[in-house]
């Protein structure tokens, strides 16, 4: 080998050299780049996984939530269902009295809420078949009342509609429960539900 082929060749192989140690550093730079990259993706993916499992709990909570709720709701429905049914059995027992007891009902809510100088107001079916030995009974319970039979009626669902010139008071059984179940629907509930 003469003299430019030992050179061609150092240099060759300082080339060589050079490029092995360039290879060295770059697969070294990738692998410390690839090694971050890894360390960035795993935190992301803990990151994500923690997000992950608040956003799961946040939905199970919102869901047991709406759950209760629902709950709560349906047996809110059920006791009011049952509120209106005891208010209906007490509507229906009040139109199921016995005659004698019935009369001596509508006389007393007459005598208890009127003056006493008021036309009773009643349904067709009360007017015709109770109406006046209410209004005889009414006057009795009452001293010095001058009630009257009312000549027009009213469907008025049991009981009776005390009239004295524009003013009325409804006793009707309607009215009465209506009246009663706001008043007291927290102690028949308490009756019912406790």
């Amino acid at each position: 080998m003469n003299g430019i082929d030992k050179i061609i060749a150092r240099m060759e192989a300082d080339t060589q050299a050079e490029c092995a140690d360039i290879a060295a550093q770059a697969a070294a730079e990738a692998e410390a780049i690839l090694a971050r990259y890894r360390a960035d993706a795993d935190k992301l993916l803990r990151e994500g996984e923690a997000r992950c499992k608040v956003l799961e709990r946040e939905q199970v909570e919102r869901l047991e939530g709406g759950s209760r709720l629902a709950c709560r709701q349906r047996v809110l429905a059920e006791k009011q269902r049952m509120l209106d049914e005891a208010f209906a059995r007490a509507a229906d027992a009040l139109l199921k009295l016995p005659r004698p007891e019935y009369i001596d009902l509508l006389a007393s809510l007459a005598a208890e809420n009127g003056q006493g100088g008021e036309a009773l107001v009643f349904s067709a079916a009360d007017r015709d078949t109770v109406g006046q030995a209410v209004v005889d009974a009414a006057n009795g319970k009452k001293p010095g009342a001058g009630f009257t039979l009312a000549a027009d009626t009213r469907e008025t669902g049991g009981g009776v509609v005390l009239q004295r010139g524009r003013m009325e008071i409804n006793c009707g059984f309607a009215e009465l429960l209506r009246r009663a179940r706001q008043e007291d629907s927290s102690a028949v509930a308490a009756v019912l539900f406790d």
